[in-house]
């Protein structure tokens, strides 16, 4: 049913039987798509709400259409009069008849429904809103969380919802405590003369609002051109946007000083001496946050601070002591490569050219590929942050903020999964948890999980978790608990008690101690809880299908009935998404989308806890108790579409996200990569909000692993690549994005330009770029609105927004919100020295309440027509095209000129899992290798880049597509030593001097850069020497099976398609490592047991044939045999995970080993014998 006020939205009502709802769009459709596209003349779709019947069908809570289906059944009949017991008429507002409530607790009111409604939607169907009794078998128990319990309305034919507060408790307007809701309420101050229907008295405020009073500052907007009609929540955010954009800007674009100094009264002095005037005082504690616009501590005046302006991060640059003998030992490796390479090809090897050649040509090739390798590391740096200063600027009392409320900007979280089976919902229920305690605040941060498989486990395992984050997270907040993901905390090897003072923590840790293991025991109980539940409503459903087919057939033989087996919800409904026994429409590639708001918005205030509630038994007086908004997101999927896999989900996000709570960053994180560093978002946040921080496409986050065995065999931890070459590209346009841990800004992933562009040309474009001249008019509110909002095709004229639903598709809600983000994503202009900045406390007004209307256009954009037709995953968010879209995606924004910063955080910021399984291992690498071909044969080649890109920048690109090649190198230069040993030559003529000089040089040359790479990036020996050798490892492996499978996709078109990596824990709970010694076979460990296998026959070959022989060689077996044991060395963790686990190999691998050995040994002497000559190894006697 629908009440329609001045604002034209919907206010939700419902009745026992009304468990659905449908949204009917008013304005122009397409034909093919006719219910699910998004309106095109209007940015606020009309919403009208319905119910299901027992029959199954949707019937409108309108009177014309109760009237019509009424006289055509031929009035009430006994089986239709459930149906139609109790309805509400309402008849829209008029000026004879205006609504009774005020707009802001209307919106309230529906807010609060639409929290409890599942919504449902796509291709060429009805977005439905499904209002939900419960979510999970459990009770919800926070006011937030979807399926909350409330009271019923009291009054007789209506069951509404009584309106509640923040904290779930009920609001009575009597005193007599008489539930009502706020329809009624209404109803009978306007027509029964303002009195209670319970006790018949009249009420003492017959206002709503005077019961639920709001302290929340509103921002005064102009008025609507043209009348009086309210604006839109577009227009109303667009207005906000332009007024604060005209605040302190030139009519050139620039910072106006002199208007600035007007508006604030601000003074000018000599040097750095400030003249106050007199009688003034300080009003304000404001330090660095207002830039100048705080009160001062020192009786200075309001509008300077008694602080300078600080930074919010600052370089820490590696001491010369370090960096300039690691680039005079590049310098001179790479003089001495090139000698020794010249001094190769002109001494050939006349005995054995084919061995001279081969290796020569693996020699040139390892010399270009460290080439690559090496250059882009000449430039590495640290970063600092300093949090004291992001608290002192966005959350200090200032006079532009002077309740203190937070400025700092929205932060939308995608957290990623697809499969249940593969990925544990404990796990993710666990990443949640660490993201809804982080230390942001609460109204900023909103968190969406995409669930590409649409299954109910994960569905009902989110709701799990927000039901217990009710009492995990404000536990963190009351005891600055690290790490904030309950698993990780709980398993804590050290004093869980250290530094604790509140002497109530030993209690409250054991009762969460103890709602977390039943929190698990419910999590892990959810597969069978769904299967019984469902077995259960389905032999209901075949029990009344046969009832039905026996009244219908009456004396006629009855047939078995046969239904599709459904996946039921804990509310009594089908679920939309897959089943577990999949039928149509509802199997993984074919279902429905699906968003459901687990937790609503919270309020813009604290909302404190106290002693003893119910639902929370523990004290969190004076402990905010609000969760950030959490939703559950899983895309609509129908056969016959490319889905995009995983960037094809991100992409949903950022389109339902930016209808829904529109931050301007968004971080991305995989469901098994939690929250170690509660501040991590904060940490982050100080390079976008910093000085220059708008030409920030992200900032990305180291990886940290847990769960890796200790000798980390198999280099998971990845160190070198994390702490070396990332921070070595940090000093160039920044770190490649690496899939997970990233913050974004979400006009950068919509393809836009950065504001300003700098020009990079030729080998000296890193000593002299050249700035790239902006052209066209900025001094009208359009360029103003779209000065950064550029694309690579615009670059002479400004952007024209009526080409954005050719980019973005057609949904004006999307459309409307990119300047809204670009906008409230740039820094403050708290310094002259900052461009392109937002006035103080731009961003301290109450947010837009969620409705109906914003949620149904949240379905339409994720359904799978909407990127048709546009430049969605070409141009426009993740990249499609390559199964490593996180490298394609970053790549993207560099080659448009955006700068990226490695964050380096004191504690970690994230930590996940990898696979320890050598098999798991390889398919990893194999999956990041392939996309590295797809690179190189696609449009990203870093060949391709353009001018904006600097030189080593592109260098580093360049070697991301082209490292899995080496691999063909890599392979052949392994068998090398075993030929050499079987042929009895060297790749060269004679081991002379000059040779092992070379050898020895480089060599050495090659250990200095090692260490000095481990002085500043801060790894140890052992750890580049797993890198060293799982190289190696991955090299003869998965590189080689890449190169292969991308150059069958680039000739023959074969795509290839990956599995996700398992995540799940090992059958053997008493060893946290038991998958390391499980052996998995996989085609791709054939290549190095054919090269261990070959090497250790060499070299029992070359003994047998040197010490046989008249004149023994021994320089060329030395030679030969010296590489082959460098390659087993690289081999040996290999070689150790073929072999299980420690202590339980069997003793017949040992024995055939050796027999093997001993009888190629006898083998080569049979074939070649030792000729004229007795005595063993020629001249050499065996004392």
């Amino acid at each position: 049913m629908a009440s329609t006020n001045g604002g034209g939205g919907g206010v939700l009502r419902h009745s026992n039987s009304s468990r659905h709802a449908r949204m009917s769009y008013s304005g122009d459709r397409d034909v093919h798509s006719a219910a699910a596209a998004a309106p095109t003349g209007t940015d606020r779709p009309m919403v009208t709400f319905a119910r299901r019947t027992q029959s199954g069908r949707y019937v409108s809570y309108s009177r014309d259409d109760l009237d019509s289906e009424l006289d055509a059944a031929g009035g009430f009949s006994p089986d239709r009069d459930d149906e139609f017991l109790s309805y509400h008429v309402h008849i829209p507002a008029t000026p004879d008849n205006q609504p009774a409530m005020d707009p802001a607790i209307s919106a309230r009111v529906e807010e609060q429904y639409v929290s409890n409604s599942l919504f449902t939607g796509g291709f060429n169907s009805v977005t439905r809103a499904h209002l939900m009794d419960k979510v999970t078998d459990s009770e919800a128990s926070h006011p937030q969380m979807a399926g909350a319990k409330g009271s019923s309305c009291a009054v007789r034919g209506c069951d509404g919802k009584v309106m509640s507060d923040e904290r779930g408790q009920d609001i009575l307007p009597c005193e007599c405590d008489f539930k009502i809701c706020a329809d009624c309420f209404g109803d009978a101050v306007k027509n029964a003369g303002a009195l209670c229907p319970g006790c018949k008295e009249p009420y003492k405020a017959t206002e709503m609002e005077d019961l639920a009073v709001s302290d929340r500052p509103t921002l005064s907007l102009p008025p609507p051109p043209g009348g009086g009609a309210p604006a839109s929540r577009m227009e109303r955010r667009l207005s906000i946007v332009r007024s604060q954009k005209a605040m302190t800007r030139s009519q050139t674009g620039d910072w106006d000083h002199n208007r600035w100094l007007f508006e604030t009264k601000g003074t000018y002095g000599y040097g750095n001496a400030i003249w106050p005037k007199e009688n003034e005082v300080d009003n304000g504690a404001g330090g660095g946050g207002g830039g100048g616009l705080g009160g001062g501590s020192d009786g200075q005046p309001a509008e300077f601070t008694s602080k300078p302006w600080r930074p919010l991060t600052r370089k820490l640059k590696i001491p010369a002591a370090i960096l300039s003998p690691y680039r005079l030992l590049v310098l001179i490796r790479l003089a001495v490569l090139v000698l020794f390479l010249h001094w190769r090809i002109k001494h050939k090897n006349q005995d054995a050219m084919w061995l001279w050649g081969m290796s020569v040509v693996c020699e040139l090739w390892f010399g270009f590929s460290w080439i690559l390798d090496t250059l882009p590391k000449l430039c590495p740096i640290n970063r600092a942050t300093d949090l004291a200063v992001l608290k002192d600027k966005f959350e200090t009392p200032t006079p532009s903020n002077p309740n203190g409320r937070s400025d700092l900007p929205g932060l939308d979280l995608f957290v990623s999964t697809a499969d249940p089976e593969k990925e544990p919902p404990l796990v993710t229920a666990n990443t949640i948890l660490s993201i809804l305690a982080a230390d942001y605040p609460v109204e900023k941060l909103a968190c969406y999980v995409s669930d590409d498989g649409g299954a109910l486990l994960t569905f009902e395992a989110m709701a799990e978790a927000a039901s217990f984050a009710n009492m995990w997270v404000p536990f963190c907040r009351k005891h600055t608990i690290e790490p904030r993901n309950p698993d990780s905390y709980f398993s804590l090897k050290k004093d869980p008690y250290k530094n604790k003072v509140r002497s109530d923590f030993v209690k409250d840790r054991r009762r969460i101690k103890r709602e977390y293991d039943e929190f698990k025991v419910r999590i892990n109980g959810l597969p069978d809880s769904i299967r019984r539940r469902s077995d259960a409503y389905h032999a209901r459903e075949e029990i009344k299908a046969m009832k039905r087919q026996r009244e219908a057939a009456l004396d006629d033989a009855v047939e078995a009935v046969k239904i599709a087996k459904a996946t039921w919800m804990a509310d009594g409904t089908h679920w939309p998404g897959t089943w577990i026994q999949p039928s149509a429409e509802h199997m993984k590639g074919d279902h429905a989308g699906i968003i459901q708001v687990m937790l609503k918005p919270p309020s813009d205030d604290p909302l404190y806890g106290s002693n003893g509630e119910e639902g929370t038994p523990l004290d969190f007086t004076d402990i905010d108790i609000r969760l950030p908004m959490l939703v559950y997101v899983s895309r609509e999927k129908r056969p016959g579409y490319d889905h995009n896999k995983k960037a094809g989900a991100m992409n949903a996000l950022v389109r339902s996200s930016a209808v829904m709570s529109n931050g301007p960053f968004i971080l991305n994180l995989d469901c098994d990569h939690y929250v170690y560093n509660s501040q991590a978002f904060r940490e982050g946040m100080c390079f976008m909000m910093d000085r220059g921080g708008d030409r920030l496409a992200y900032v990305q986050f180291p990886q940290r692993f847990e769960g890796i065995d200790p000798s980390d065999r198999y280099a998971n931890h990845n160190t070198v690549f994390f702490d070396v070459n990332m921070r070595a590209l940090d000093g160039l346009m920044g770190p490649v994005y690496v899939g997970t841990g990233c913050l974004f800004r979400r006009v950068a992933l919509y393809g836009f330009d950065p504001p300003r562009s700098t020009e990079h040309g030729g080998c000296c474009s890193c000593c002299f770029p050249q700035k790239r001249k902006i052209k066209g008019n900025t001094s009208s509110a359009t360029s103003e609105e779209t000065r950064a909002l550029r694309m690579a095709d615009f670059d002479d004229e400004e952007m024209n927004m009526s080409t954005f639903p050719k980019r973005f598709g057609n949904s004006n809600f999307l459309i409307n919100s990119i300047p809204i983000a670009e906008f409230q994503g740039r820094p403050l202009a708290d310094h002259p020295g900052v461009k392109n900045g937002r006035p103080p406390g731009a961003l301290t007004v109450p947010r837009d309440l969620l409705d109906a209307s914003t949620v149904a256009e949240a379905i339409s954009v994720i359904s799978c027509w909407y990127e048709d037709k546009t430049e969605w995953g070409q141009r426009v968010g993740w990249i499609y095209g390559s199964v490593t879209e996180d490298v394609v995606t970053g790549y993207r924004m560099h080659n448009r000129g955006w700068k990226s910063v490695y964050c380096v955080t004191k504690r970690d910021a994230f930590r996940g899992t990898a696979p320890i399984n050598l098999t798991d291992r390889l398919h990893q690498v194999l999956r990041w290798a392939t996309g590295s071909v797809e690179i190189f044969f696609s449009r990203n080649n870093a060949l391709l880049a353009s001018r904006r890109m600097k030189l080593l920048q592109r260098i580093a690109y360049l070697n991301v597509g082209i490292y899995p090649f080496t691999s063909i190198f890599l392979i052949v230069y392994c068998f090398l030593p075993a030929l050499s040993l079987f042929s009895g030559q060297f790749i060269v003529q004679a081991l002379d001097v000059t040779f092992l000089t070379y050898l020895l040089v480089i060599t050495l040359t090659l250990v200095m850069l090692a260490v000095l790479e481990i002085k500043w990036s801060g790894i140890n020996l052992e750890e580049w020497w797993r890198n060293e050798q799982f190289w190696l490892i991955g090299g003869t492996s998965a590189h080689l099976a890449a190169v292969l499978q991308g150059l069958l996709k680039v000739i023959a078109g074969i795509e290839i398609s990956f599995t996700l990596t398992s995540k799940s824990g090992a059958e053997d709970e008493n060893d946290e490592y038991a998958d390391l010694y499980i052996v998995k076979w996989t085609s791709l460990m054939l290549p190095p047991i054919v090269i261990m296998m070959v090497n250790l026959i060499a070299i029992a070959v070359g003994f047998s044939r040197t010490i046989y022989s008249e004149i023994p060689q021994w320089s060329r077996l030395l030679g030969g045999v010296f590489f082959s044991f460098w390659v087993l060395a690289h081999l040996y963790p290999f070689a150790k995970g073929l072999m299980g686990r420690r202590g339980r190999t069997p003793t017949i691998v040992f024995v055939w080993a050796g027999l093997i050995a001993i009888t190629i040994s006898l083998l080569w002497v049979a074939i070649n014998p030792p000729s004229q000559n007795s005595q063993i190894g020629g001249s050499f006697t065996f004392p």
